[in-house]
């Protein structure tokens, strides 16, 4: 539990990169796969055997022994950091990677602007249930080419392919009712022939002639704000 809590005061304290005013909110954090941390680990190990042997035993070089023991132990704990630190984030606006101990990096992208997603598993991945992301996008040069060690691989490739697709329905259906659908037709967003404006409007009727006092039904300003201010606090995954 001691440990728990001490790699928690390291903890990157991912919400404190998201827009919360804008209803940005995470989707997935992604931790490193267990398996980055078995080189530190035997480290840790070899520490504690060269510790046992030098208080079981009068060898000599003690001296020697007890630098080779600091210096394994100081670097287990470095890459138990590094590896800890390094986190890639989905939200539903944006994909971000942070990493970094004493100094930070914080790359971000527009989750739109993700191109293309290729999942490599090799042998000892799939066995272990690891991955690695490749991405083409735009964003290639802020770290985002290459997420190694990726636990759950395939849950968190669907993941990101539902923020993508729910991220380009949302903002193809704003543009197209702000538009008019000028460009097409047949966008995707209704039936053939319809436009989004139309769409929007076709469900209301006109108000009749003879009742010039009743007042005109809100069925249009609902339907318009039903696209335009869904809630974006509904990005759930359930794993």
């Amino acid at each position: 539990m001691a440990g728990i809590g001490l790699f928690r005061i390291f903890d990157p304290k991912v919400r404190r990169h998201l827009i919360s005013d804008e209803g940005e909110v995470v989707i997935d954090e992604v931790r490193h796969h267990w398996v980055v941390f078995t080189v530190p680990m035997l480290e840790v190990v070899l520490a504690a055997a060269l510790l046992l042997t030098m208080a079981t035993t009068a060898i000599g070089g003690q001296p020697v022994l007890l630098a080779i023991v600091l210096v394994l132990l100081s670097h287990a704990f470095w890459q138990f950091l590094t590896q800890h630190r390094d986190r890639f984030v989905v939200t539903n606006m944006r994909v971000m990677r942070i990493r970094g101990v004493f100094s930070q990096t914080v790359a971000t992208t527009p989750i739109a602007r993700v191109l293309d997603i290729t999942l490599q598993k090799p042998i000892i991945g799939r066995m272990l249930g690891y991955g690695h992301f490749v991405f083409e996008s735009a964003a290639q040069d802020q770290g985002f080419r290459e997420i190694k060690w990726v636990s759950r691989p395939d849950d968190r490739d669907l993941t990101i392919q539902r923020v993508i697709q729910r991220t380009g329905l949302r903002a193809s259906a704003s543009v197209d009712v702000l538009q008019g659908d000028e460009d097409s037709d047949d966008d995707g967003t209704g039936p053939i022939g319809m436009d989004s404006a139309q769409e929007v409007t076709a469900s209301t009727p006109a108000p009749a002639a003879s009742q010039p006092n009743r007042p005109a039904s809100p069925t249009s300003s609902s339907a318009s704000k039903s696209i335009f201010n869904s809630e974006r606090g509904n990005w759930t995954d359930n794993e």
